[in-house]
């Protein structure tokens, strides 16, 4: 039986982060001349690192099981296992042929071969648990869990700890664009008459208090709390979510600090403003954990009108500039624009599901009732 699953737009989701890892950063595309295939019976290369191997290997993997998964769900039959290997292996050969012609960039046939068994590895989980009936116990599982109608607020809460591996001027503040925004807007119309519509900023604006900052921290864990309490009827499940998820907002926090600072600093975001925050999120998740569907919806846009302002009005902490510059000359430059992509994206686009769910007519079971225990 054919079943809508959210892996689709996962895996779409993911297969763009690849190509965007593979060819940032984007700038100086030229002809070299040489056949664009011809990385492939090129010689091996003599230098590569573990860090190389690693990320070509494991890279494609997710995206070879999310493909199969979701062919699986959607019931495509035998061939599901063999297009989620090919898929991938036609993406990574494009890019491969698509780094011949950028500087920065150097196509190589260990990559493609390693992306090819990442994909190929990633496939075979997902027809593996097939088999062993896994895939049937998660689709139990999300059937008790979740609403039917739980789709596109479960690839935005599965995508919301990526978003925060960033470093963020203030912890878990996505979507604090307006800096970047102002500045992009400036350089495309220079010397422009349209210069002058843009809202310039001619004073540096105050730094949030750390009451502000706070408060802008708990509102900022409340948006996801609040999407997937929306999308639960029950006060246990909902309970272990908040559980879960102020979890993984610690972890992608220390993650993003020790990628950042090194693992010795994994924990230098617990400031003082931090731990009130998290401790307000906490309070105010307990206190809403019976809130009715739509209600959830409401709040959590208020949540997010009112953190995008706060995050938007208040000019970056002296020190993140120089916390971004550490990221981005690392070894994971490759994969920092895609989480900053995240981050600057994933508040609006959780406004737009927020609104579309609000707008949406209530079916009989979304009636207000009392939440089952």
């Amino acid at each position: 039986m054919k079943t809508r699953s959210s892996a689709w737009p996962l895996a779409l989701l993911f297969a763009a982060m690849v190509v965007y890892a593979s060819l940032y950063p984007f700038t100086g595309w030229r002809v070299q001349g040489v056949s664009p295939l011809a990385f492939l019976w090129a010689p091996l290369p003599q230098y590569w690192t573990g860090f190389d191997v690693a990320s070509n290997l494991l890279g494609y993997a997710p995206l070879g099981f999310l493909l199969s998964l979701a062919m699986l769900r959607s019931d495509w039959g035998r061939w599901s296992s063999w297009l989620a290997f090919g898929v991938p292996t036609l993406l990574s050969l494009g890019v491969e042929t698509l780094q011949n012609y950028l500087p920065m960039r150097v196509p190589s046939n260990v990559d493609f071969v390693l992306n090819s068994a990442g994909a190929a590895f990633g496939a075979v989980c997902a027809w593996a648990l097939e088999r062993m009936g896994m895939l049937r116990h998660w689709s139990q599982f999300r059937a008790n869990w979740f609403e039917p109608s739980a789709h596109g607020s479960l690839v935005l809460l599965a995508l919301w700890p990526f978003a925060l591996l960033y470093p963020l001027s203030v912890p878990f503040g996505l979507g604090q664009v307006w800096d970047r925004l102002e500045a992009g807007l400036v350089l495309l119309l220079e010397e422009t008459p349209f210069l002058t519509w843009v809202p310039v900023r001619l004073e540096v604006p105050d730094p949030l208090s750390p009451l502000a900052e706070a408060f802008c921290i708990a509102l900022c864990l409340l948006s996801p709390l609040l999407m997937g309490f929306a999308e639960m009827r029950s006060l246990l499940r909902r309970a272990l979510f908040l559980l879960m998820l102020f979890l993984a907002a610690a972890c992608a926090a220390g993650l993003s600090a020790a990628l950042t600072y090194g693992p010795s600093h994994a924990w230098a975001w617990v400031s003082p403003q931090a731990t009130m925050g998290l401790v307000m999120a906490v309070l105010l998740g307990l206190a809403m954990l019976g809130l009715p569907r739509r209600l959830c919806n409401v709040v959590m846009l208020l949540t997010l009108a009112v953190s995008l302002t706060l995050l938007n009005l208040a000019p970056d902490s002296p020190y993140f500039a120089q916390s971004l510059e550490v990221w981005e000359q690392g070894r994971f430059i490759r994969f920092h624009g895609i989480s900053q992509w995240l981050g600057w994206l994933w508040p609006f686009a959780a406004l737009i599901f927020g609104l579309r769910a609000v707008a949406r007519a209530p079916t009989v079971l979304e009636l207000p009732t009392k939440i089952p225990p």
